[in-house]
């Protein structure tokens, strides 16, 4: 069994310092095999607030936590234009980490993120052609039985928050080729700072059968029609479950959980058992 924590869009120079607490508290108390943020460490790709982010993701791996990350549209500078086309993620790859495509393997887990951040875009992402094909060499290389999660700061479909529509991913047809091609079972993005998890068939017809799993904001100030939280992906056998741990005042506690399983070449989702009497 693994379980990761997935976090998303801390937006560190608008945040909740009562937030990062309850993060730092409630991932000691989950004692996850990974930490995965899904992009935009900062709000405005500002020296300070990457080193607030850095100072959180130090505290974590000084605790004994491994941590995957990829950075945000927000990771890149808006306003400094020189920055942001000469050298758009320079202070992520040194307050964050260098690679931008960063991999980690884990009994039975794959874990590969990649940068959908564009400076010609101001909120869009997309992926290369070049990116398409080190999904596919990455994953080949990774066992057959392990379930193999790509991680990436857009979402690769489009997806409704309220009366909002977000849009897919550019170059999406190539990324769908992609994490077919590579047998990707999971997709773990941020972005839109709403939770939520997907069978991909339901999203577009020929995607296959790829967990998406969406995260909200874990410690920003700006919410989109849902409070601050994260999720808890836990893996076991052919099972998946998503746990979606919201922030209540005081803490961030569970308060949805969707289970499901492997079954003819997709997720299903299980039924959510009856509460007691």
């Amino acid at each position: 069994m693994a379980r990761i924590v997935h976090l998303s869009d801390l937006h560190f120079g608008a945040h909740d310092e009562q937030l990062v607490e309850g993060v730092d508290w409630a991932v000691d108390e989950l004692k996850p095999d990974l930490v995965v943020v899904s992009g935009d460490f900062t709000q405005r790709a500002r020296t300070e607030q990457f080193r607030e982010a850095c100072a959180f993701l130090e505290g974590l791996r000084d605790r004994g936590h491994e941590v995957l990350g990829v950075p945000g549209n927000h990771d890149v500078p808006l306003y400094d234009v020189l920055r942001r086309f000469l050298s758009p993620l320079a202070r992520y790859r040194r307050f964050i980490d260098e690679t931008l495509c960063p991999f980690i393997e884990m009994p039975g887990v794959a874990v590969l993120g990649i940068n959908t951040a564009r400076s010609l875009t101001f909120k869009e992402g997309r992926v290369s052609e070049d990116q398409v094909e080190f999904i596919r060499e990455t994953f080949a290389h990774t066992p057959q039985e392990a379930v193999r999660i790509l991680v990436t700061h857009h979402p690769l479909f489009a997806l409704a928050v309220g009366d909002e529509v977000q849009r897919a991913i550019g170059r999406q047809e190539l990324a769908l080729d992609a994490i077919e091609d590579a047998g990707v079972d999971m997709l773990l993005a941020g972005h839109m700072h709403h939770a939520s998890s997907h069978d991909a068939g339901d999203l577009v017809t020929r995607a296959g059968g790829t967990l998406v799993v969406q995260a909200g904001t874990a410690t920003s100030t700006r919410v989109r029609e849902q409070e601050q939280s994260f999720n808890v992906v836990d893996i076991a056998d052919d099972c998946v479950t998503i746990t979606v741990h919201v922030w209540k005042g005081d803490d961030f506690r569970p308060s949805d959980a969707q289970r499901y399983e492997w079954h003819e070449g997709r997720w299903k989702l299980l039924p959510t058992p009856e509460p007691a009497h």
